[in-house]
């Protein structure tokens, strides 16, 4: 380990490190399973979660995937977010992250039809409460749309929606540390291995911590504490831009409406926010936050004013940028232990799915942590496996 002089030597029984949504969901969880009953401490180096990818996402949750695990996550996070004021109150603060049900409307052309009826019948299989829809419908239904170039949708009736991502965290943050969990701020920056396990953490304050599990919930931060224990994590940062418009046309109930571009758009306050994911050739692994306001000019204005009656005299009002925790392999999260080390979980590379898999996978984490296997959702086909088997477990509706 590095030569820092150490201010002190903690312990606790786990230790996460990342204190946003994935970690904050572990901790909250394993803080409220009977049967752990162990020490949490939990690792953020920015406590005012400033920068970090869950405050600065769209906060949306959809069941509308193309594999059944994804589809049975959001699920479990629909379930958790309307039982929200029960598991989440602390001292009679009732929590209110302002969840609003209207449903996803995926778009599709000729040429995108045959994948949206499959994921239809996929997630119909599963449980979703979702609906084909012809052209005629989407006429019926929402006027205000272009369906010139369109040839189905389908819409989320129920379970589907957005909400305040910071509430969600700072409602997990706060009833974890009710249950005893302990918050510190700092970086982690060189782990101690010794055979399958790893052993020692040590902090950018000088703090060394010891622990029985650690758990990896860094974010965009995450393949760089994964080297530092040897394994090789193919997480890559990649950056997203979210745009926040006015426009003269107002449309009543609008759903989060995501073009056969991919291009997304969704209602927020008195105007809407909306964005779309770079050329494949011109999206690198980066970790600024300069706004790529060519990417609105150049591509999402000329999108959504051919989609939406009105959007061509859209006034851009502020726009931000943030990051995913791009899993190159197949663009779903790695979860669980590595086959080489036996106390380290991997919470990693959600590809923009995070903030709506919190809860399953922090209730997952805990699972693991106290029972050493999956009790309520089994997510054993988004382990390591299958990156050493090079099976990939494609997500089609990666937006």
């Amino acid at each position: 380990m590095n030569d820092l002089t150490r201010k002190q030597s903690l312990h606790a029984d786990v230790v996460i490190v990342g204190g946003a949504a994935i970690g904050s969901a572990a901790a909250y969880f394993l803080s409220a399973e009977v049967a752990f009953g162990g020490s949490i401490i939990v690792v953020e180096q920015d406590l005012s979660y400033a920068k970090c990818a869950t405050t600065l996402s769209a906060a949306s949750i959809r069941q509308q995937f193309s594999t059944p695990e994804n589809i049975r996550i959001s699920q479990f996070g629909v379930e958790f977010i309307r039982d929200l004021s029960q598991c989440l109150s602390v001292d009679g603060y009732v929590p209110d992250i302002g969840f609003r049900e209207r449903g996803y409307l995926f778009l599709a052309t000729d040429q995108g039809k045959g994948q949206l009826e499959l994921n239809h019948r996929l997630q119909r299989t599963n449980g979703a409460n979702v609906e084909l829809l012809s052209t005629d419908d989407l006429n019926r239904l929402f006027p205000w749309l272009n369906t010139s170039d369109l040839s189905a949708g389908s819409l989320g009736l129920s379970g589907e929606g957005w909400f305040d991502a910071s509430s969600l965290l700072q409602s997990l943050k706060r009833k974890a540390i009710a249950n005893g969990v302990d918050y510190r701020q700092a970086a982690a920056i060189d782990i101690e291995r010794a055979g399958r396990r790893v052993r020692n953490l040590l902090l950018s304050d000088g703090t060394t911590l010891t622990f029985g599990v650690l758990i990896n919930a860094a974010g965009t931060g995450a393949r760089a504490l994964a080297q530092l224990a040897g394994i090789a994590l193919p997480v890559e940062s990649r950056k997203r831009c979210v745009f926040y418009f006015h426009s003269p046309v107002s449309i009543a109930d609008s759903p989060l409406v995501i073009d056969p571009s991919g291009a997304y758009f969704r209602p927020e306050g008195n105007g809407y926010i909306s964005g779309v994911a770079p050329p494949a050739d011109s999206d690198p692994e980066c970790y600024d936050f300069a706004v790529q306001h060519e990417l609105f000019d150049d591509v999402l204005w000329p999108i959504l004013a051919a989609r939406v009656r009105g959007f061509e005299s859209i006034r851009l009002m502020r726009s931000w940028a943030g990051h995913y925790d791009m899993n190159v392999f197949d663009h779903n999260v790695i979860l669980g232990a590595h086959p080489e080390i036996d106390n380290l979980l991997f919470a990693n590379g959600f590809s923009g799915h995070g903030v709506q898999q919190a809860p399953a996978i922090g209730r997952a984490l805990a699972e693991l942590v106290t029972f050493n296997r999956f009790r309520t959702l089994d997510l054993s086909s988004l382990g390591w496996q299958r990156l050493f088997s090079k099976q990939a477990l494609l997500e089609t509706t990666v937006v």
